[in-house]
């Protein structure tokens, strides 16, 4: 048996050829799998459960179809944090804390998005602090429906234009917040996305980091099972 870890698929209605490597991902790739791991940013930007794109229905019921045969967790990145329990409960998904421990088969675990490990990006944690305001969350929420989707395609081009001027240290994860957490959790690994570089790092005193990659190019899943651990490309159908 073995358990599954996917990220940073970005799904969006103008790459149906992603939506479509990910419907046959859980079609094919689940035996044998003792559950399934989101990791966040499953779509490229989420503005609300109630204004759910129809691919977006389309994945529900098909992550549904695979919650009746294992566990589906999701835990919520960057792109998708308005992911609510009304989208979690159509889908099948348990949603979990942004940290989240775990013993995965008999070594504890740390889990999470990522993105609150790239502490060197004054601007983006600022946001991030202000995003995660309950009051910022149910603001954003009772706005009308046009003024969200013109918000998120704002902040969507200024995420990309502001990336762009950043450099590669800012915006990885930093090796002391990597360090802090897996103390502060008591974990000897941690497992993440959020950087697009998958890689496992060893760390010191027998800890690693390992970073699950993104989709834009393959698909990505890192498989974990008793006796080995893998970050595996799912290339593309032509």
């Amino acid at each position: 048996m073995r358990t599954l870890f996917v990220g940073d698929l970005h799904l969006s209605a103008d790459r149906p050829d992603i939506t479509q490597a990910f419907l046959t991902f859980l079609e094919t790739q689940l035996v044998d799998t003792d559950a399934l791991y989101i990791l966040g940013d499953l779509f490229e930007v989420w503005v609300g459960d109630d204004i759910a794109e129809p691919f977006a229905e389309q994945l529900a019921d098909a992550i549904k179809l695979a919650s009746q045969k294992l566990p589906v967790y999701f835990i919520h990145g960057n792109r998708d944090f308005l992911i609510g329990t009304e989208f979690a409960k159509r889908s099948g998904m348990t949603l979990l804390p942004e940290v989240y421990t775990l013993s995965l088969y008999g070594i504890d675990s740390v889990i999470l998005h990522g993105d609150s490990l790239c502490t060197l990006d004054k601007p983006y944690q600022r946001f991030r602090t202000f995003r995660n305001f309950a009051w910022a969350k149910w603001l954003y929420a009772h706005l009308p429906k046009s003024k969200r989707l013109g918000i998120a395609a704002k902040l969507r081009s200024s995420s990309q234009s502001s990336n762009q001027q950043k450099s590669y240290s800012i915006m990885d994860v930093e090796p002391e917040a990597v360090i802090e957490l897996l103390d502060a959790t008591k974990s000897q690994q941690m497992i993440h996305g959020h950087t697009h570089r998958p890689a496992i790092h060893q760390l010191t005193n027998g800890k690693r980091r390992i970073v699950v990659g993104d989709w834009y190019d393959q698909g990505s899943m890192l498989c974990v099972s008793q006796d080995s651990i893998e970050l595996i490309e799912l290339p593309f159908d032509k």
